[in-house]
């Protein structure tokens, strides 16, 4: 075995792969079983919903883009689910930067709950589209 194998485990040949892949390791790789990062789909819908925030919404007398306001709402649900959110001296001296979870890291799961807390949060805070 010479390379990184990365098996989804969705049937018994991927585990029975995966099982054997493990036992004709060499001595001192490592395994990691973790649960499935998040879709596509749901990176889509999340960058919708923050699309149609960024248009409809102000936060501190302004409008903000997708990354501000991506940052922002992934910040409050970090935080209400307890987890920590650092805020850190900046490299140059200049302010603080607050340091968070990516959601490239987000499993399917915890896609899932950002997705409904940003619903959640757009339902209350978001005004109304006027007609056209």
């Amino acid at each position: 075995m010479s390379d990184k194998r990365l098996f989804n485990l969705v049937h018994d040949e991927a585990r029975r792969r995966a099982v054997a892949a493990v036992a004709e390791a060499p001595a001192g790789w490592r395994v990691t079983v973790e649960p499935p990062k998040r879709t596509g789909d749901q990176n889509a819908a999340l960058h919708a919903l923050l699309g149609e925030i960024a248009d409809r919404c102000e936060w501190a007398g302004r409008k903000w883009d997708i990354e501000t306001w991506k940052r922002l709402l992934v910040g409050a649900w970090t935080r209400a689910n307890k987890e920590p959110v650092m805020l850190l001296p900046a490299l140059d001296g200049h302010g603080v930067e607050m340091v968070f979870r990516r959601t490239s890291t987000l499993s399917r799961a915890e896609c899932g709950e950002l997705l409904e807390f940003v619903n959640a949060w757009a339902a209350e805070n978001m005004p109304a589209r006027e007609p056209a």
